[in-house]
């Protein structure tokens, strides 16, 4: 350890009785910090380790949350206050001609909401620490070892090297993750846009949209308000390919703004500037042993659509209640294996949506161009495919896979159906449980109460659903006996 004397904290890895293991999250961006929440509150202790000061910074990329991370926090109860500090946007406008409504989304949050990435991380910061998480920062990862029990982490800190046990370990430190390193994971893929500028800037004219987006030609440039006067433009030119290193000003970023939007609404007093490339990359596994990866750390992606935090923190929400089932007994060690083939296709379709959408709009050849034409006149004609994009879009058109045989519903998103007695599915869903919707009232058994909640259907539906703690059908049937509701909750809940 370099010469310097070693700590090692060893936390219980599971199965000795009376225990439960814990998890190590490395990390504390969004996605980090709605897993530890999770985890926490199922009762699982966490530590999160990052290596920066503990300071939430307001330079964040990310502005935008969809529909179905929306419905995620709502499960928390965090979306209302989250819904407050940002503004809604029921309609967004690509490529010039391509409307994109939202606000027929099957969702209560029909529509994307406008809030820096920042506010998010505060509320998701308040509630880990309410929940318990023990935050280490100034903490860097440099390596770790597994086994058969567990996990052994070595960090560096301001005292020195130090070792850190835990069941679990996962990775969310972005995308230059020392997890994924330490795991020997490839993270493949390009650079899909180089030299890309950002600023926090006043304006002298407010824009008329809340979002001003558009490419013109060469030049691409977006514009989002932080809510305290300042607005974050981000803006690239296909013929300024230089390096990160390379120096800006003010008057690169006004001109590139007044190529794609017609003008640059009277920039100034900037108070901070950068220069970036944006990749596409993805992990060929989000899972080695007892060590998996989320957020950034698993996938990166242009910014285009806004999906990049929204993806992380489905990652987590979907990671969460698996970790916490199988700590607790409730499940075997196979149920965290369908994290990563859930997961792993979303992210993989995640690329492919939001490199289309910069490849389209940043379109230039004539047989491009027409492509373009022909694209936007398509979906602003065709219902179903339209439906089809906004669904990928916001999050909720995914489904995860059921087996065969499988209930139509079984691996979809169940939306915020209306329950007997005036409540909600996503109000029930709150502290990580299982919900199973009856016909008739059902009585949960007690040694169950901890994780599921029984409702029943405030209309007349026959139908059976069990629906897991991240919203997605388990198990559902269309004419369930008590014996059959009895197997599903055995198989599902433990």
């Amino acid at each position: 350890m370099n010469g310097t004397t070693g700590t090692t904290h060893t936390g219980t890895t599971g199965g000795t009785p009376g225990t439960v293991g814990n998890v190590i999250v490395v990390g504390s961006g969004p996605t980090g910090l709605l897993l530890a929440g999770d985890l926490a509150t199922a009762g699982i202790p966490v530590t999160v380790v990052e290596k920066r000061p503990h300071k939430i910074s307001n330079l964040s990329r990310a502005f935008v949350l969809h529909a179905r991370t929306l419905e995620q926090l709502d499960a928390r109860g965090l979306a209302d206050g989250i819904e407050d500090a940002g503004r809604p946007l029921d309609r967004l406008r690509l490529f010039g001609r391509l409307t994109v409504a939202l606000d027929t989304l099957p969702s209560r949050f029909n529509h994307l909401l406008v809030i820096p990435q920042y506010e998010v991380e505060k509320a998701l910061e308040r509630r880990a620490l309410e929940a318990g998480v023990d935050f280490r920062h100034e903490t860097e990862v440099t390596g770790l070892a597994q086994d058969a029990d567990g996990v052994t982490l070595r960090v560096r800190t301001a005292a020195g090297e130090e070792e850190l046990r835990a069941a679990y370990v996962v990775g969310t430190d972005g995308m230059r993750s020392a997890v994924r390193d330490a795991i020997g994971l490839p993270f493949p893929g390009h650079s899909a846009i180089r030299s890309v500028v950002l600023a926090d800037v006043r304006l002298a004219e407010e824009p008329a949209n809340l979002l001003t987006v558009n490419a013109v030609g060469d030049a691409f440039a977006f514009l989002a308000p932080f809510g305290d006067g300042y607005y974050r433009v981000i803006g690239w030119h296909r013929g300024r390919n230089v390096p990160d290193s390379e120096p800006l000003d003010l008057e690169e970023i006004k001109e590139i703004t007044r190529l794609a939007l017609g003008r640059d609404y009277g920039m100034h007093d900037a108070r901070w500037m950068s220069r970036f490339h944006s990749d596409e990359r993805q992990a060929p596994a989000y899972r080695v042993g007892r060590v998996f990866l989320a957020g950034d750390a698993a996938h990166v992606h242009t910014p285009a659509g806004g999906q990049g935090m929204n993806t992380g923190l489905q990652d987590a929400a979907n990671l969460g209640w698996k970790l916490a089932q199988v700590l607790h007994g409730h499940a075997s060690g196979a149920l965290l294996d369908t994290y990563e083939a859930e997961r792993h296709p979303v992210g993989r379709s995640v690329l492919r949506s939001s490199g289309g959408i910069v490849r389209m709009a940043m379109a230039k050849r004539p047989w491009t161009l027409a492509l373009r034409a022909a694209l936007t006149t398509f979906l602003n004609n065709a219902a179903p495919a339209r439906r089809k994009v906004v669904g990928q879009l916001t999050g909720i058109g995914y489904r995860y896979p059921a087996p065969r045989g499988a209930h139509r519903l079984t691996g979809a998103r169940v939306p915020d159906v209306a329950l007997a007695g005036g409540g909600r599915l996503y109000e029930a869903l709150r502290g990580g449980r299982f919900v199973l919707i009856t016909p008739e009232p059902y009585e949960a058994e007690p040694a169950r109460k901890d994780r599921l909640t029984a409702a029943q259907w405030a209309g007349a539906r026959r139908t059976t659903l069990l629906v897991r703690p991240d919203g997605y059908t388990a198990w559902a049937s269309d004419d369930a006996t008590p014996a059959d509701i009895e197997a599903a909750l055995a198989a599902h809940v433990g």
